[in-house]
């Protein structure tokens, strides 16, 4: 039997130096989403920090947290109080030394059905965040599966899967958390514009970055949301990072169901999992696959043989 209708709530912030005060907003906000109707409410990438990876330096690892530890026990109630699935991405401290780019996912009776680990971990100009990052580890679901990094979580409201920020690039990390069961792919984010790049890039950034994502909704035949935050955060040495916001949900055909603008928002949209049996009935991508011709996928690169 189907999936009746769920509401989904994003949480679009500017994030505050003090972490007190921003998970009080984010607090705020989830209380507004739920009160607007949302079920399960997704935060933005390391949502109760600012954007650290902008340089490397060792102190900043203090700002890490265990799973469970303050903030998502502090979500945890909430959910309880709330009623509402909450998908908490916080900097995880798992043990001495080894951290992750995480989420952890509450539902809506408070319990903690899981955590996501990070996959695909960029370093760029700005973004060092291999020097803060462990990738997920790929490991044993079940015995009917093989084995992987990828999750799903099986909610009150809805099946999710959840991917972070550089993992929306990968159509692998879509294409495996839609055949795992996903209804949904909620993908926190902290992506924005270098200063200096902005009036000649920054466009086309955004819209290769909303493009991308609603691909992954039309091939896999599944919801897509992002949760990007928003604002400019300095750095000293550096031109800090704007971030672009942007923040969407969009249906199995990529057609936009809320999309925000590069100011913090709230936004709602209704998902029916009927759609996608529909939509995948006629564009029967998932069957069509030629999964006997696909080994090549594991090789790094496939050169000319000269």
């Amino acid at each position: 039997m189907a999936t009746p209708p769920f509401t989904l709530g994003l949480i679009q912030q500017a994030v505050q130096r003090d972490a007190a005060a921003t998970v009080d907003a984010a607090e705020r906000a989830i209380r507004d989403a739920a009160a607007r109707g949302a079920q399960i409410v997704c935060l933005q990438e390391l949502f109760n920090a600012p954007y650290f990876c902008k340089v490397t330096d060792a102190e900043r690892f203090d700002l890490a947290e265990p799973i469970p530890g303050p903030t998502v026990e502090r979500m945890q109630r909430l959910a309880t109080e709330l009623g509402v699935v909450i998908v908490v991405p916080i900097f995880e401290r798992r043990g001495p030394g080894l951290y992750h780019n995480s989420a952890a996912v509450v539902d809506a009776d408070g319990s903690l059905l899981g955590v996501y680990r990070k996959m695909h971990i960029p370093d760029d100009p700005l973004y060092h965040e291999k020097y803060y990052f462990t990738p997920g580890e790929i490991y044993q679901h079940d015995e009917t599966r093989p084995p992987s990094g990828f999750r799903v979580f099986r909610t009150r409201f809805a099946t999710i899967g959840v991917l972070i920020c550089w993992d929306q690039w990968y159509p692998e990390a879509a294409r495996i958390t839609s055949l795992m069961g996903a209804e949904v792919l909620l993908y926190p984010t902290a992506i924005g514009w270098h200063p200096k790049e902005k009036e000649e890039w920054g466009a086309a950034q955004a819209d290769a970055w909303r493009t991308a994502q609603r691909a992954h909704a039309i091939a896999n035949g599944v919801f897509v949301a992002a949760a990007n935050r928003v604002g400019f955060e300095p750095e000293p040495g550096t031109d800090g990072i704007e971030f672009f916001g942007h923040s969407f949900i969009c249906d199995p055909f990529g057609r936009m169901l809320a999309e925000a603008d590069t100011e913090p928002a709230i936004l709602i949209a209704k998902c029916d999992p009927a759609l996608i049996e529909y939509t995948r009935r006629n564009w029967p991508f998932l069957r069509d696959r030629r999964i006997d011709a696909y080994a090549p996928i594991l090789q790094r690169y496939i050169g000319s043989p000269d």
